[in-house]
């Protein structure tokens, strides 16, 4: 099988509880499984890391911010994953934004997001680890609690 090689970038958008806005969502290639997951996904051509995380993070939930206030990446990544039938090998930025507080709009979400993204939550890194659930990244409890 071909490995479609991609870059995103994504957000750790994080509350002053300390906790992290994750969205809820799944492939729709595969019907009856999903997972939480950080706002965020693949780049386009011309963009930089930054601006890949800003635009992404105002189609996902609504929030406008200048790509030069995300500064410099948190935490990189690389991961495997298939979604849509096809395997990807993913290089990922994660940036840190600290808010008072966001209440999620998905009115700028693409048709393909609509159809993956149903819900969100804010997660504490205790809630994460307590839970059955899928999150990810996996090491998202440790990057919460590294930033504390």
């Amino acid at each position: 099988m071909t490995v479609v090689e991609r870059r995103a970038a994504r957000v750790l958008l994080v509350d002053p509880a300390g906790r992290a806005l994750l969205l809820y969502g799944g492939d729709p290639a595969r019907p009856g499984t999903s997972w939480w997951f950080t706002p965020g996904g693949g780049l386009e051509a011309d963009e930089s890391p930054a601006q890949g995380a800003a635009r992404e993070l105002f189609e996902e939930v609504g929030l406008q911010v200048d790509p030069g206030l995300l500064g410099e990446p948190y935490w990189h990544q690389t991961t495997e994953f298939s979604y849509g039938g096809r395997q990807y090998s993913q290089e990922q930025d994660f940036f840190l934004l600290r808010v008072p507080g966001w209440q999620v709009d998905f009115a700028g979400m693409d048709d393909e997001e609509k159809a993956t993204i149903t819900a969100h939550r804010w997660w504490s890194a205790d809630e994460i680890e307590a839970s059955a659930e899928s999150v990810f990244p996996a090491e998202l409890p440790g990057l919460l609690r590294r930033m504390s």
